[in-house]
């Protein structure tokens, strides 16, 4: 745990980020591309998200960020998670085709590419402390965070309840950049 004065300093930094990928969020050329924005919010997810007792397997043991099925992000997810530390723990990314095969993830992005595999995916994973993200739909099928273009600008929904269900508590700084949904 961090400090008064530097846990207060790393905090604004962490809010100053998600303010910046929200403002360079428009898809257009010469700016950053969609796939950047998702990476900088998915690292940026990471800073605003408490895990449960008992999601990391030690107090030394790394962030775990998965990827299931098609793999958009791919080159900017590596490069916003390299070198960093998320609430004080190393970040190791994984990319699989299943569950079984990632194990244990702490974020765990489902590609729009396993959209008809999402709710089985959702049922598996019920009540584990990952924060789910995708595309689109997700929040309504059960995730926790789906990504929307609208306007030529990458906006996120949250939905708060599957976060709780899963013991996870979402700061209040990015509920209030997102919009709140419920699942279906």
């Amino acid at each position: 745990m961090l400090a008064g004065p530097l846990r207060v300093a790393r905090q604004a930094v962490a809010a100053a980020a998600v303010a910046c990928a929200v403002a360079v969020g428009p898809v257009r050329a010469g700016g950053p591309g969609e796939h950047q924005v998702k990476a900088a919010f998915l690292y940026n997810f990471a800073n605003f998200v408490q895990w449960p007792d008992g999601a990391f397997a030690s107090a030394s043991a790394p962030l775990r960020v998965c990827v299931i099925g098609a793999d958009p992000v791919g080159a900017a997810l590596d490069d916003a998670f390299r070198g960093q530390q998320v609430q004080g723990r190393s970040v190791d990314i994984a990319r699989g085709a299943s569950l079984g095969v990632l194990g244990r993830c702490h974020i765990l992005y489902l590609s729009q590419s396993e959209t008809g595999r999402w709710p089985d995916l959702l049922r598996e994973l019920a009540a584990a402390p990952t924060l789910t993200v995708g595309d689109g739909s997700l929040v309504r099928k059960g995730g926790m965070v789906g990504f929307v273009v609208e306007a030529k600008r990458v906006r996120f929904e949250i939905n708060r309840g599957a976060a709780e269900q899963a013991g996870l508590r979402i700061s209040s700084k990015l509920l209030a950049l997102a919009r709140i949904v419920e699942s279906d």
